[in-house]
């Protein structure tokens, strides 16, 4: 029987302190639960609906985590959705530690991207385009803050991660840098490789100083209308978009 303190646990998950204290986090919704199921991530606590586990036996029986059938009240309750009718997740974080880079990947490196919205259709949008790894300066949002993994859509089970000071990775990743400025060259006309890093900067601010003098190569988004930017997680898809073009050709 799921007991009042485990639900307390899970809605302290909500906490960025709290997940960095019990080094796990929480996924709710059909989408991003059977996701968490297929992936390599350790599950500790599992529940779900009747209905949910007719349609994903097989997932629950592989999971080895505490399981739990509720109702969709308990659901709501324990989570962050108003209305859940699914599942609901913990998991471990996941160590922070620097990734193996390969020869001819294209990778994203985010300069204190701040809004978790943001960064949940960031993840999804390099999950789409094939992007496996994502740099995170500091000041980045928190990739298992609930508001970013329900943006995701599942796409953060697929994605490695990696939180570190942005200068001194690009210092030493070996790739050429692209970042995304207003006055870049034109993305349409420019030689866009298979392997480099992808610079996205702040909501507001756009790239850093600190990080801009590592750039090797400034990109800019054609303008057509009158608006006065776009939005960072548009932005990556449309860059995005532009390098794989190049490569279908």
């Amino acid at each position: 029987m799921l007991s009042k303190n485990t639900v307390k646990f899970i809605k302290s998950l909500q906490q960025k302190k709290f997940r960095k204290q019990e080094n796990s986090f929480f996924v709710e919704g059909a989408k991003n639960v059977t996701e968490l199921l297929r992936s390599e991530y350790e599950i500790t606590h599992l529940l779900f609906t009747k209905s949910f586990e007719q349609e994903n036996i097989s997932l629950i029986k592989r999971c080895g985590a505490e399981k739990f059938e509720v109702t969709p009240k308990v659901l709501e309750s324990a989570g962050s959705f108003q209305s859940n009718d699914a599942a609901l997740a913990v998991a471990k974080i996941k160590e922070n530690r620097p990734l193996k880079l390969e020869s001819s990947e294209l990778i994203l490196a985010l300069d204190d991207v701040r809004d978790p919205g943001n960064l949940g259709t960031i993840i999804r949008i390099a999950d789409w385009y094939g992007l496996k790894k994502i740099i995170c300066s500091p000041q980045c949002a928190d990739i298992y803050n609930p508001k970013v993994l329900n943006s995701s859509m599942g796409s953060f089970t697929r994605m490695d991660y990696y939180y570190t000071d942005l200068e001194l990775f690009l210092q030493d990743c070996g790739k050429p840098i692209f970042g995304a400025f207003l006055g870049g060259d034109n993305i349409y006309d420019s030689d866009l490789p298979a392997d480099g890093v992808i610079v996205m900067g702040n909501e507001s601010k756009g790239i850093s100083p600190e990080v801009e003098k590592l750039v090797t190569h400034k990109l800019t988004i054609p303008q057509f209308g009158q608006a006065e930017s776009l939005n960072v997680a548009i932005a990556t898809a449309v860059i995005c978009d532009n390098f794989r073009r190049a490569q279908w050709k």
